[in-house]
C-alpha cells in the first residue's frame, strides 16, 4: 500500500470524519472540540478532538489516537485493514489496494477485539432495563434483538445485539456503543406478502422506536451508520416508496439528498413527525415522559 494513500487519509479532519457519522460537536473551545462519544452512550460530552493536531482522546475511557484508532473503535477492530476499509467508505475515498511488490506499511496484526461471541435469547435483565429507559419495551426488544455475550482482552461482556446482513452484530449497552464486525445494513422484512414500501432508519435505536410506535408499514432497512448508504441501495432499487426516518442534523440531510439523488421522487422525509428532536429515539423518550 502507497504510504501517500495511508497519509491521505491520516490528514482527512477528525470533524469532517464525525460529520460523515452523524456525530457533531457540542461546543468548542479553542482548538478543542468536545463530543458526547460517538461509540457509546454518555449525557456529558467527554470525547475531545484537537484541531491543531488531529488527535482524539475519551476521556471516558482512557483511550485515543488519530483517525485510524478512531475507526477502529467504530468498528471494534484492531486489524489496520479494517480501519482503512472503514475510512475509505465513510469519506468516499477509493479503497487502497496492496501491492505484493512493494513493502507495505502495516502494523504486526493483532488480536481480534472481540472472542467468543455467542448470541442467545434477550430475557429481561439490565440490558432490557436499559432499553426501557430509552423507550423501547421487552417485548418489541426481544422481538428483534439478542443478548450477545463476548470476549474482550481477557474479559466477559454482555450488550443488546442486533444483526446485519453480513452476520455482524450492532452492540449496546448502557456503557458501550460498537459493532461486532463485518459492518454492514440490517434488513428486516414485513411478515407476509412482499411489500413496496420500505423504511430507512440511521441506527437500530430509532428502528425500534419506529416500531414501538407502530409506524412500520413494510420492510424495514436499518444503515448502522450513514457510511453505509451505497451498500443500501442494492437493497432499496426495488422498492416504489422509500420513507426515511433520519436524524435531523446535517449529517442526516445530506444523507437524504443522496437517496433523493438515487431515487427522487421515491424518496419521502418522515422527520417532521419529530420535529424539535434529533431523532427518532429522543421523540419516543419525550413522547414516553409526556404519557407518564
Amino acid at each position: 500500500m502507497e504510504r501517500t494513500e495511508i497519509d491521505a487519509m491520516r490528514h482527512i479532519a477528525l470533524a469532517d470524519f464525525l460529520a460523515r457519522l452523524g456525530h457533531e460537536p457540542v461546543r468548542r473551545s479553542g482548538n478543542e472540540l468536545w463530543y458526547r462519544a460517538p461509540y457509546r452512550n454518555e449525557r456529558t460530552p467527554s470525547f475531545r478532538v484537537n484541531v491543531a493536531k488531529q488527535l482524539w482522546y475519551d476521556f471516558g475511557t482512557g483511550k485515543g489516537g488519530d483517525i485510524f484508532t478512531l475507526a477502529g473503535e467504530f468498528i471494534g477492530s484492531n486489524d489496520f485493514m479494517e480501519q482503512v476499509k472503514f475510512i475509505a467508505e465513510t469519506a468516499n475515498m477509493p479503497m487502497p489496494v496492496p501491492e505484493m511488490s512493494k513493502p507495505t506499511f502495516l502494523p504486526k496484526p493483532s488480536e481480534p477485539a472481540f472472542e467468543g461471541v455467542e448470541a442467545t435469547l434477550l430475557f429481561r435483565s439490565p440490558l432490557t432495563d436499559y432499553l426501557a429507559e430509552r423507550g423501547i419495551p421487552y417485548g418489541i426488544a426481544s422481538r428483534y434483538c439478542c443478548r450477545l455475550n463476548y470476549g474482550a482482552r481477557g474479559k466477559r461482556y454482555f450488550a443488546v445485539g442486533f444483526p446485519n446482513v453480513a452476520g455482524g452484530y450492532e452492540i449496546r449497552s448502557r456503557f458501550f456503543k460498537g459493532c461486532v464486525p463485518p459492518k454492514d445494513v440490517s434488513l428486516v422484512k414485513a411478515e407476509g406478502s412482499p411489500v413496496d414500501v420500505c423504511s430507512v432508519f440511521e441506527g437500530f435505536m430509532d428502528f425500534l422506536s419506529a416500531a414501538t410506535l407502530g409506524l412500520e408499514t413494510g420492510d424495514c432497512l436499518v444503515l448502522n451508520s450513514i457510511s453505509n448508504v451505497e451498500k443500501a441501495m442494492r437493497y432499496l432499487n426495488g422498492y416504489g416508496r422509500i420513507d426515511c426516518y433520519l436524524d435531523r442534523d446535517e449529517a442526516g440531510r445530506r444523507t437524504l439528498e443522496m437517496l433523493k439523488g438515487h431515487y427522487e421522487e421515491r424518496v419521502c422525509d418522515r422527520s417532521a413527525l419529530y420535529d424539535g428532536c434529533k431523532d427518532l429515539n429522543e421523540y419516543l423518550q419525550l413522547t414516553t415522559k409526556k404519557e407518564q
